[in-house]
């Protein structure tokens, strides 16, 4: 068996201490969102290994939900009633005075 110094014993101490700290931080974390993904196995999914068919699921019916909103939108801007009746005002004030200066165009 290898021999090792106090200083190198003490080193793998700590780093041994430093692994698992982070492994009970890991754990708490992982038991976290255990609990606010309803109980899915969050390890396959934080390992790469995917999520579950429910997920997929209900991923895509949000973003189909997003897309048409966006698309059953048609782009026009809606204004209230009173703004409209604010400009048809104006308008009419301003033909008013073009009208009365003998001019048949603004």
């Amino acid at each position: 068996m290898a021999q090792y110094s106090s200083a190198q014993l003490k080193r793998a101490h700590a780093i041994q201490c430093r692994i698992e700290s982070v492994q009970a931080k890991l754990d708490s974390l992982t038991s976290k969102l255990t609990d606010v993904l309803g109980g899915g196995d969050v390890t396959s999914s934080i390992s790469g290994n995917g999520i579950s068919a429910a997920g997929r699921a209900r991923i895509a019916a949000a973003q189909k939900a997003r897309w048409a909103k966006v698309k059953g939108k048609t782009g026009k801007r809606t204004m209230s009633a009173s703004a409209r009746a604010k400009i048809a005002k104006a308008a009419k004030a301003r033909w008013a005075k073009a009208k009365a200066a003998g001019k048949n165009r603004l």
